[in-house]
């Protein structure tokens, strides 16, 4: 494995991009940012807001803009900046996952009584766990079927409701510096679906009892987005002040509830306590995720606090070598329950696709070239 010289993404992140100088695509981005004209994307984006203003007005809709939320971070800042600072009327869309922890339910909760109207969305629980069951065997992406749902949900409503403008928040392309996928690096959300998770489509989930009409909550209608000339943009693109960090401090000044200080990052694989509060799938993947590509949450936490300048990369690489890829037993056998496995399968899996970056000494693995070791 190589590393990004300026944080700790390594070059197994699927679709990732390097430069010759050795540095990931996502810190690239980073000097982008300072010399992007803030002032004339703030511009650009009240264009779109007098458009979306007047077209929700000819559509004789309630609304004018979407935003698919979980009440974490991301979308706390989503839901507020388009009220408060465009002012927009906005519609919510919960794409409530199956299993929602009590920290999701106090967060999507507080989200509503900071002044919004919400629509909760929640797909069968019976196809949800039969499709999360199959990905786990096919993909050992436990997480894939459920990105259907909750990226078509906005989409969903704004179709439903002629409702003219869906803001999402952050592009991978940008971010995660994954420029190698179909999704193009500028503002434009209305192409979610080439992202790498759903590339595959929503039509591999039909069969073994499955239907078209069971799958309303994980797909979209594009053609008639695009016929109602319905726009989708990524609020990262325009707003200066978005990142994970800014995020998470902002939506706790807005009440956002985080997992406790005395969390054991341990158990759940990073120390970021602001991050993936509504779903205990979300570790597992993480874990899955570590067997595959060597690497985990706590990478991808580090790697945005050293770009903040919060941690150094030395400080970085300490957290990567105490914490990622763990996951608590408790969080692997309630999984395994919850798709009707045994643990033992649930290994037996997740090892199939153990990546080459990893070499077992003495019945342990460990990771050939870490980068604590560079």
């Amino acid at each position: 494995m190589k590393y990004c010289k300026k944080c700790v993404q390594p070059d197994t992140r699927p679709g990732i991009y390097f430069n010759e100088d050795r540095i990931c695509g996502a810190c690239l981005y980073e000097e982008e940012k300072k010399n992007i004209d803030w002032s004339s994307r703030e511009k650009e984006l009240r264009e779109i807001v007098t458009w979306a203003k007047q077209k929700a007005e000819e559509n004789k809709s309630n609304y004018e803009c979407v935003i698919g939320v979980s009440g974490g971070k991301d979308s706390t800042f989503q839901a507020l900046y388009a009220r408060d600072r465009l002012g927009l009327r906005v519609l919510l869309v919960s794409g409530e996952p199956d299993g929602i922890t009590e920290f999701g339910k106090k967060n999507i909760e507080n989200l509503k009584q900071l002044g919004f109207d919400c629509i909760t969305l929640r797909p069968n629980p019976k196809i949800i766990k039969k499709l999360i069951r199959k990905d786990f065997f096919e993909f050992v992406n436990p997480v894939k079927v459920t990105e259907f749902s909750l990226w078509a949900s906005a989409y969903i409503i704004a179709d439903k409701f002629n409702i003219p403008l869906v803001i999402q928040g952050e592009n991978d392309a940008l971010t995660l510096g994954v420029k190698k996928t179909a999704l193009k690096d500028n503002d434009d959300a209305l192409d979610i679906n080439k992202s790498d998770t759903l590339a595959s489509g929503w039509s591999r989930y039909l069969g073994n009892e499955v239907t078209e009409k069971d799958l309303f909550m994980f797909k979209y209608d594009e053609e008639s987005i695009r016929r109602k000339q319905i726009r989708a943009i990524w609020l990262q693109y325009y707003a200066k002040e978005w990142s994970q960090p800014h995020n998470g401090e902002f939506a706790i000044k807005h009440g956002l509830t985080t997992r406790p200080k005395d969390t054991d990052p341990a158990e759940i694989g990073t120390y970021g306590l602001y991050y993936s509060l509504d779903s205990d799938l979300t570790p597992v993947n993480q874990l899955l995720k570590h067997i595959k590509f060597g690497f985990g949450l706590c990478t991808d936490h580090a790697c945005y606090d050293v770009r903040e300048g919060k941690i150094t990369r030395e400080e970085a690489i300490e957290l990567v070598k105490k914490y990622d890829g763990k996951c608590s037993y408790k969080l692997i056998k309630n999984f395994c329950d919850y798709i009707g496995i045994t643990v033992d399968e649930f290994w037996k899996t997740a090892e199939s696709v153990r990546g080459d970056m990893w070499e077992n000494k003495n019945g342990n693995w460990s990771l050939k070239d870490p980068i604590w070791e560079k």
